[in-house]
């Protein structure tokens, strides 16, 4: 019988990790061991409800009872636990948006020893909604003007989301470009004609939305409009774990979910 793999989760009492550890809990072949949430939280130093994994308040406890941690932590503390998984020798799956220079400077760091997962997003439509994009940007020339809405709740941070941005970095490689050589920031009073081939990005907030991405490809004549919207979190938690338990068992290195599904 195959040893259990063993999942930490950090930020495990947010939305997000609430989400991914009920999903732990009652996947086949993982088990929940340890989870992190601040130093203040009620729960630290009892058992995460439904398993006997403790709340703590320290990533490294995390990293080191766990194969594999999950990271859906809010901005600023990715490099620490980059190193801290590199340290530790164990694989990371990063869901945190909004990552800087930094971040990713760490994360490249820490997948020369371990293997490393980062995705603005784990859902399963939204991967294939990438693929989609970037085979249309191939085949629409840069008459086509391409623009990125996209809506989340009122208390996400941080904009255009990590979605928008790979959906942007998508489309940018299909014609062959760098999204940040071609990329329009949101637009705002006299901002002149706009540049043919660019791709422009809006951002709205409000309420409960959990998630909605829209691609527009606007020509003189037509618009094509590919989209995906999120109607409920678990959507994202399976991805993460799913990808979680593919990345046990893979060497040293970045990943991202067009590995997972093979895409």
């Amino acid at each position: 019988m195959a040893a259990l793999v063993k999942i930490g989760i950090l930020g495990a009492m947010g939305r997000m990790g609430r989400a991914i550890a009920t999903e732990v809990i009652e996947a086949d072949g993982l088990e929940l061991v340890a989870v992190c949430d601040r130093p203040d939280h009620a729960g630290v130093g009892k058992p995460y409800p439904g398993s006997a994994a403790p709340l703590v308040s320290a990533a490294a406890q995390v990293f080191a009872d766990a194969d594999v941690v999950i990271d859906f932590t809010p901005p600023g503390a990715t490099a620490e636990h980059a190193a801290l998984a590199a340290k530790a020798g164990k694989g990371m799956v990063v869901g945190t948006t909004g990552l800087s220079d930094a971040d990713e400077a760490a994360l490249n760091k820490a997948a020369a020893t371990v293997p490393v997962m980062q995705a603005g997003n784990y859902s399963l439509g939204v991967n294939l909604l990438m693929a989609l994009v970037r085979e249309a940007a191939s085949k629409l020339g840069p008459d086509w003007d391409i623009d990125i809405l996209e809506m989340h709740h009122r208390h996400k941070v941080d904009a255009p989301s990590g979605t928008a941005l790979m959906l942007g970095d998508a489309a940018a490689e299909g014609r062959g470009k760098l999204l940040r050589d071609v990329r329009t920031p949101a637009r705002e009073g006299l901002t002149g004609e706009r540049e043919e081939g660019s791709i422009g990005f809006a951002a709205l907030r409000g309420g409960s939305v959990i998630g909605e991405h829209e691609v527009i490809f606007a020509s003189a004549s037509e618009r094509l409009v590919l989209s995906h919207k999120a109607e409920n979190r678990g959507l994202f938690a399976a991805g993460a774990v799913k990808a979680a338990a593919w990345l046990a068992a893979q060497k040293p290195g970045r990943y991202s979910m067009k590995d997972v599904l093979g895409l």
